[in-house]
């Protein structure tokens, strides 16, 4: 359907032939390396909801070639009846995580090429280029972002990292690991301090492997020694990503990062968090209208765990992301560049008016 190049990275992409979308389960890292080629709806809403594919960047771009093969399936008599059954797998893929906005956001702008064709025919070429699009606007964006960030520290620098925001949670480089990748290719020395981001271990089984792999020199340590590795002046700069960002910047993260931001305010530490400007949410006034997914407890004292570390009756709370206020945020960093606060302003300057 498409003469353009299909975009290639080992996280996810449109499986050759077209008819499927091919994942690395990162569920299995670092152990197993195994890709899925998934089609059914269900698999594709199973694949974002247990982490499969995960990361807001990578989830949106899986979110754009998941819509477009939904849209091959045969059945649809008509162009509206094509149309309505696109809707609702769209509702039906954004119901498999609230928090992160590019889900919502890249199946509404796959839906929106449907729907401004004429066609089915021209409908599913439309919705494939809008995959390949997002995609290949990924991996720009977070070159930029990585360019961006790497300017804000200097070499030798140590970087305390939570969860994963590289490769693997977006398309190439990354947004909060990004310049710590670019780094390596630009020869300068950074140290990764990375969290290991209790309960699902982003940070030791994605974040570690993915730095190791590519030759940064990395530390792995727990969540809760944060503190004494800041106190001990190891850490100049704090990098995270973000899954989204209120208007007013507050910003939700990974579980546990609020805490690093306060940390980091404490020591006198910057803490910057780099996304792509889709991750930020005009519609949505401050952090506290931005849904937190609740996940099963036994993530807390169960996986990973030979045995249970808990006994079964032990209630458990596992909330999977918290906001970090404004005031924490030192600077977000864009592919148009870094927003200081206040970052209404800084918003407003570098992306123009927003309209609901």
């Amino acid at each position: 359907m498409s003469s353009q190049p299909i975009p290639h990275t080992d996280n996810v992409s449109l499986a050759p032939g077209g008819g499927a979308v091919r994942i690395l389960d990162q569920s299995l890292l670092p152990g197993e390396t195994v890709y899925l080629d998934l089609s059914a709806p269900e698999e594709l809403y199973e694949a974002i909801a247990s982490l499969r594919v995960r990361g807001a960047p990578a989830i949106g771009i899986f979110a754009g070639y998941a819509l477009y093969v939904l849209s091959l399936r045969p059945g649809a008599e008509d162009f509206p009846a094509f149309l309505a059954r696109c809707r609702e797998d769209r509702d039906y893929l954004n119901a498999s995580r609230p928090t992160a906005v590019n889900l919502q956001h890249m199946l509404d702008r796959t839906l929106a090429a449907a729907e401004g064709a004429s066609s089915i025919k021209e409908a599913r070429a439309a919705m494939q280029e809008t995959a390949f699009a997002i995609h290949r606007e990924d991996i720009e964006m977070c070159r930029a972002i990585s360019e961006y960030g790497l300017s804000l520290v200097k070499d030798g620098d140590g970087v305390l990292t939570h969860c994963n925001a590289g490769p693997l949670a977006t398309s190439k480089y990354g947004t909060g690991l990004g310049p710590l990748f670019l780094s390596r290719e630009r020869g300068m020395t950074l140290h990764a301090w990375v969290d290991e981001t209790r309960p699902l271990l982003q940070g030791a089984r994605l974040t570690a492997y993915e730095l190791q792999r590519a030759g940064v020199d990395c530390t792995l340590i727990c969540d809760n020694m944060a503190s004494l590795v800041m106190k001990e002046g190891k850490i100049n700069a704090c990098f995270v990503g973000c899954d989204r960002v209120a208007a007013n910047g507050d910003t939700a993260n990974k579980i546990g990062t609020s805490g690093v931001a306060i940390l980091a305010k404490h020591y006198g530490i910057p803490f910057y968090v780099l996304g792509p400007s889709s991750t930020i949410d005009f519609t949505c006034p401050d952090g506290a209208h931005i849904p937190i997914e609740l996940r099963d407890g036994g993530e807390i004292k169960e996986k990973f765990f030979a045995k249970p570390s808990s006994l079964p009756e032990v209630k458990c709370y596992n909330p999977a992301f918290d906001v970090t206020d404004h005031s924490l945020i030192t600077a977000i960093v864009t592919e148009k560049g870094v927003c200081y606060p206040p970052f209404d302003e800084s918003f407003a300057a570098l992306f123009g008016r927003k309209e609901d």
